[in-house]
């Protein structure tokens, strides 16, 4: 019970941790008269680089006053820069792009030459103690969630197979299966591609699926996730993976991970983290910008103009909605009965490995569940907890239900008082009961509501 000990104590850390949207961006001041100023410059993932950031900058500059905005190619690829005109001192305004992958942006925030590190996964621990000179990258004021992307496994459009478990998937990448028949296809090699290994989709790839293995040696590597999904969109025999907003013309193929129900990633899926191989797109920054400019861009691309962006680009944003979720045969009665005539929202909570706070996207999610219940002062909450496999059954009911009162206890704090809040134990996986990870993804808390809008 060490873990659910501290939930009191975590309690006033987590409030003060959240903090309110921000208002919008003001106009420009102490520009350059008739001169030129490099806002900020943002080095790392392709995922993020190639066409969400852009977009971000472009629409942040806009709101503040800003004409003339356009994105440039420059002479090195994979880099842009997105200029403005800022018409009261007649100022150009650049802000600098490089997406070389996730690792280069923590380099490049590590020496200097990069006010923002943007990554499809999170912080490694070497890239974290590289940091702490800077900041503790870990923390809610360096670690920014700006959505949610579902690494997609792609096939040509007339490839017959359907679904795949992670573990067939790996088999394939790791050339354990060289031939379709092998996986329920038609009889034929398989053609592997794969992002090149500075990605953050490789890195999430290679962590979430490969694990020990090692990528088949003739598979085709890619630095442009678009480029890939073409390769693949064109050889009958092909499959790679690819961030879901690229997925173009290539067929989606449903995942499961150990005896978690098989999922196509789609909106519901991705942003409550469910499909096996959904992942977060992070920025990381000093926790106190020396540069103002930079925590004004965060802020805007964590609120609803910003999430829009996300959205528009292909992504999955942070923005609640109520969706009526797929029930399928294997649910079991008592959880249809408790979720009858309620849709589920496009939220979980989860917690920090080993501990009984609410990670930094979960910190963030206490307002937005708040402000969207709020809104929807009619709405009835019920709260429903999971967790992983322990000694007995009753226990592990136990500390899901326990996860739920910790989410009830933070709501009630915003003056919201859930109908319901109830454990499930270990039932309804979402992840492999084998291994830290998929043990950490299973303890969540879902969030059911009835009398409310999609």
């Amino acid at each position: 019970m060490n873990f659910w000990r501290n939930v009191f104590f975590s309690a006033l850390t987590l409030i003060s941790a959240a903090t309110a949207y921000a208002e919008p961006s003001a106009p420009f001041e102490g520009l350059p008269v008739d001169g030129e100023i490099n806002l900020f410059s943002v080095q790392g993932s392709n995922t993020i680089g190639a066409e969400l950031a852009p977009n971000l900058v472009k629409a942040w500059l806009q709101e503040k006053g800003a004409e003339n905005i356009a994105v440039q190619n420059t002479d090195v690829e994979n880099e842009v820069q997105v200029s403005g005109f800022y018409a009261p001192t007649r100022t150009r305004l650049t802000v600098n792009i490089a997406a070389h992958g996730s690792g280069t942006g923590f380099k490049g925030l590590a020496s200097g030459r990069a006010d923002i590190a943007a990554a499809s996964r999170p912080v490694k621990d070497k890239e974290f103690n590289l940091l702490q000179p800077l900041a503790n990258m870990r923390s809610p004021g360096s670690e920014h969630i700006i959505g949610i992307d579902g690494l997609a496994i792609i096939v040509h459009p007339d490839n017959p197979v359907s679904d795949l478990s992670v573990e067939e998937i790996a088999e394939i990448f790791s050339g354990g299966y060289s031939d379709w028949s092998e996986v329920g296809g038609k009889p034929g090699p398989i053609h592997v591609y794969a992002r090149d290994d500075k990605s953050g989709t490789w890195d999430s790839f290679s962590g979430m699926v490969l694990g020990e293995r090692t990528l088949i040696a003739d598979a085709e590597r890619f630095e442009s996730n678009a480029e890939l999904s073409d390769r693949v969109s064109a050889d009958s025999a092909g499959i790679g993976f690819v961030g879901l907003s690229s997925v173009r013309s290539a067929r989606l193929l449903s995942v499961s991970d150990g005896s978690a129900k098989s999922l196509l990633p789609n909106k519901l899926t991705v942003a409550t983290e469910d499909y096996a191989l959904s992942r977060r797109l992070f920025m990381y920054t000093d926790d106190e910008p020396a540069n103002a400019y930079v925590k004004e861009f965060i802020d805007f691309s964590l609120q609803d103009a910003g999430q829009q962006i996300v959205a528009d680009t292909g992504f999955i944003s942070q923005e609640l909605k109520a969706v009526m979720p797929e029930f399928y045969d294997e649910l079991p009665e008592d959880f249809r009965q408790l979720t009858s005539d309620a849709k589920r929202l496009t939220i979980n909570f989860r917690f920090q490995e080993g501990s009984a706070k609410l990670d930094n996207k979960a910190l963030k999610d206490l307002e937005r569940l708040a402000d969207f219940l709020h809104a929807n002062g009619s709405a009835e909450v019920v709260l429903i907890g999971f967790g992983d496999k322990k000694k007995t059954e009753k226990r592990s009911q136990l500390l899901s239900k326990l996860r739920a009162m910790a989410v009830r206890r933070e709501l009630v704090r915003y003056g919201i008082y859930p109908k319901n809040s109830v454990g499930y134990g270990e039932n309804l996986p979402v992840a492999s009961v084998n291994g830290m990870e998929g043990r950490n993804k299973n303890r969540r808390v879902e969030v059911w509501v009835r009398n409310v809008g999609a």
